[in-house]
């Protein structure tokens, strides 16, 4: 008997992949057993990506699914984004691309499944982890513990999120497309400190879940102790050797890390398609069930919803659909084909007979699926050694496994897939002017964020304290204002030094309105020169936070601003005073953001135009500009500007910081697929702007003119900012004979217009730019190539003999055809 679920529904009918509409799915029930997930009585492997509704537009939705169904998946997977939705306690958003329901029903629309990461704590490198800062700010509250303030909380949140999708009939159950839920998240990596608060905790998460009755299982990742009703789970960069804490239980692995995140003044992180492809073939050659990709489409950090701190604004993880939802080939079409090598084996991963044997010292197993119906067969052949191996398994054949990587053989005897063979393109996709589109100068007006006030020490509220950000601000804007005064009895000037304890992530501070020094990190000790005048003097601190932290025990305790401080002057006799108990004033956010100057329908702003300030800090500028051509993807490029926030049309890009590099060491160009991956390896852009080019989605912009607004913090130049669209240019095949190579420009947006070479036979190199002519090479390579796809979108090569006109006698063991042609 398979592992049932209370509350499924055990209706008989058609499957839900397929179905011809939302409205018309029947009800599915979803059971599972320890080889497979079970939806209507069909065994299944299930093959899923993580795409996050709000880093995306509702536009590109549609989109960014039909590429993931077309890439091989049959599943969705999401979290829920508590602070998204509940900014403030009981006042909700669920529209525009914080509308999950409708994402569901296109997921559903689409033919796919999908999997609700509830949480509601998210991770997700977003800000706070998911987690309102209202929530912070209750008396007495402890977050992700035996807490009943935060378990009520909590309780309340799931509780909604559940009902609407009950209400939207999303739940399988109900013949909507959730076969799968999730409640927490990673937990089990910090609840040591915890304690026994933690472990009771955790047991009230899963009986809180249950309760909801949504007729599907709840899933609990990273949890080693998760009680008997939910199925434990693996997030990772490899999860083969992982073992679910059941018998009964499928072996899950919810996070498949396809890259990495970027951080503000790091480098850009690149996992293989090679290595990612060997860690999937490897889980289901050791018994997985559902493999899912995070990120599978990463998008954007739109407005404020990175975290870290310092994550920057972009979320590409180095996915299969790239930032901007464009294919990020070969990652995205060397998994389309294992997708395919798997799904071709379905019947028998999900119902077999599994035996392992060991060659070559143990470098070497093959995984043996035989079929307790039939008797048929499927092979996983895995190589984890550096070097290549030979492989001799009798009647089944004599093989060559490529250092690690995994070989699958149909019936065991015929080689379908190895990850370390890559048979599809590699598209290279620049950032350019359209080709229809003159070249122009933006017109630029400033305006300046008026800094009258707190300069003068004038603010909102008092406290005779230093306020944790966090309490101070609820978040609702970076930036929080303290100001304070002191009186200097003497007659004359006094230089002073002024020092700060601060806890990140960037402080500026202004002694009698003019700044004396800024500074930026996690934690810090600001110290700088300072003049006192006589009498009176005002002290202005300005802290910026660049993303709440999203990780970690008791990460939502971390203070954020000064915090306490403490915040001391030091004169030249090294007497210190402490004005931590001084009477502070303060101010949430900046007057910009309150009269929203970002808005340019808001008339608030006074914009001076001609005579462009540069270089000065606290500043807005304003531009207008036409949409680039076409329906490529759209990006502004900020190079020469300092830190701050963009807007488009009143829509918010999120943060910039294009000044802030990264080291100019450790990018040698080598990147080795072989051995275990880990996010520093295979790093490119030393010594460049962290994030220079910033996605503005084609629905935020208008027919005719748009309007762009950035606020610069701390100095820049507006004067080289540009628009321009993502396009893919050049696209190279590198193909093994017996396959067949597909070329595309992408998307239907421009044709093949050259060939710039192809070479069939024993070609040397294996990236754009670097082929070149082996010892042998067919003859008819080239206008092989050419006939076959010369002024086409796409097209398609059978790579054999007889397609270039050769003999059987002709070339090497392992004939390839390698393609660089040119998109316009």
């Amino acid at each position: 008997m398979p592992g049932s679920w209370i509350g499924i529904l055990l209706i008989a009918s058609l499957g839900l992949i397929g179905s011809c509409s939302a409205a018309a799915a029947a009800a599915a029930a979803v059971e599972y057993d320890s080889s497979a997930v079970i939806i209507n009585g069909q065994r299944k492997i299930i093959l899923s990506g993580s795409i996050h509704y709000p880093r995306s537009t509702v536009e590109m939705w549609s989109d960014l699914i039909q590429k993931a169904k077309e890439g091989g998946l049959d599943t969705i997977e999401t979290y829920i984004f508590w602070n998204a939705h509940e900014r403030r306690r009981r006042e909700y958003n669920f529209t525009g691309n914080l509308d999950f329901v409708k994402f569901f029903q296109k997921v559903q629309e689409a033919g796919l499944y999908g999997i609700l990461r509830i949480g509601p704590y998210a991770c997700a490198e977003w800000n706070y982890g998911g987690f309102p800062v209202w929530l912070h700010n209750i008396p007495e509250i402890k977050f992700r513990t035996d807490n009943e303030i935060f378990k009520n909380e909590m309780q309340t949140f799931t509780t909604k999120i559940v009902n609407m999708a009950k209400e939207a009939k999303l739940f399988a159950s109900q013949g909507g497309p959730i076969i799968l839920a999730q409640i927490e998240n990673e937990y089990g990596n910090v609840m040591g400190p915890y304690g026994e608060a933690g472990k009771s905790y955790v047991q009230w998460c899963a009986q809180m879940a249950v309760a909801q009755n949504i007729g599907v299982p709840w899933i609990m990742c990273q949890q080693s102790d998760a009680p008997s009703s939910v199925i434990n789970t693996c997030n990772g960069f490899y999860c083969d050797t992982f073992t679910p804490n059941s018998p009964k239980s499928p072996k899950m692995w919810t996070e498949n890390w396809t890259g990495w995140y970027k951080k503000w003044g790091q480098k850009d992180p690149h996992r293989t398609a090679e290595d990612l492809a060997f860690s999937v073939a490897r889980f289901f050659q050791y018994n997985g069930v559902l493999q899912n990709y995070y990120m599978y489409y990463g998008g954007t950090n739109f407005g404020r919803t990175s975290g870290g701190p310092f994550i920057a604004t972009s979320y590409d993880y180095d996915a299969p659909l790239d930032e901007y939802g464009n294919l990020n080939q070969p990652k995205w079409g060397h998994l389309k084909n294992l997708h395919a090598a798997l799904k071709l084996g379905e019947k028998i991963l999900t119902n077999s007979t599994v035996k392992t044997t060991k060659y070559s010292d143990g470098w070497v197993e093959l995984t043996t699926y035989t079929s307790n119906i039939d008797g048929e067969r499927l092979c996983f052949l895995s190589n984890t050694k550096m070097d290549g191996l030979d492989v001799d398994l009798q009647q089944d054949g004599k093989y060559f496994v490529p250092a690690w990587s995994v070989s699958i053989l149909q019936d065991c005897n015929k080689e379908t897939y190895n990850t370390a063979k890559v048979n599809v393109q590699t598209s290279l996709i620049v950032k350019k002017l359209h080709e229809n589109d003159t070249p122009l100068k933006l017109s630029w007006e400033w305006a300046p964020e008026p800094t009258k006030a707190p300069l003068h020490g004038q603010g909102g509220f008092k406290a005779t304290q230093l306020l944790e950000q966090k309490a101070a601000t609820y978040d609702e804007s970076d930036y929080l204002w303290y100001m304070t005064s002191v009186d200097n009895n003497g007659t004359a000037s006094k230089n002073v030094t002024l020092r700060v304890k601060y806890s990140g992530q960037f402080l500026h501070a202004f002694v009698n309105g003019k700044e004396i020094g800024s500074q930026h990190g996690y934690t810090f000790t600001f110290e700088k020169p300072a003049l006192l005048k006589p009498g009176t003097n005002i002290i202005s601190l300005l802290s910026a936070t660049v993303g709440l932290q999203n990780y970690g025990e008791f990460f939502d305790e971390g203070p954020e601003g000064i915090a306490g401080g403490p915040v001391e002057l030091i004169d030249s006799g090294n007497t210190t005073t402490d004005l931590s108990s001084n009477e502070w004033s303060y101010k949430v956010g900046l007057n910009g953001e309150g009269g929203r100057f970002y808005d340019p329908t808001s008339g608030r702003a006074k914009w001076v135009s001609g005579n462009l300030r540069v270089g000065r800090a606290m500043t807005w500028y304003k531009t207008t500009f036409q949409a680039p051509s076409g329906t490529e993807p759209v990006v502004v490029d900020l190079q020469g500007m300092g830190k701050g926030h963009a807007w488009v049309n009143g829509n918010s890009l999120g943060r910039f910081w294009p000044i802030l590099t990264a080291d100019p060491n450790g990018c040698d160009g080598k990147c080795d697929y072989r051995g275990q991956y880990k996010e520093g390896k295979c790093l490119s852009n030393c010594g460049n702007p962290t994030q220079r080019w910033y996605h503005v989605p084609r629905s935020f912009l208008n027919n005719g003119s748009n309007t762009l607004i950035l606020f610069e913090e701390i100095g820049g130049n507006p004067s080289d900012v540009s628009f321009q669209i993502t396009a893919t240019e050049t696209i190279c095949g590198n193909t093994y004979e017996g396959t067949t190579l597909e070329l595309s420009c992408n998307g239907g947006r421009r044709i093949i217009s050259d060939i710039q070479y192809a070479s069939f036979g024993d070609p040397q190199g294996s990236s754009c730019g670097s082929f070149q002519r082996g010892s042998v090479e067919a003859s008819r390579s080239f206008s092989a190539v050419e006939k076959a796809c010369m002024g086409k979108e796409s097209c398609s090569i059978n790579v054999s003999k007889a397609t270039f006109g050769v003999e059987d006698s002709f070339g090497v063991d392992n004939n390839r055809l390698v393609v660089q042609a040119v998109c316009t």
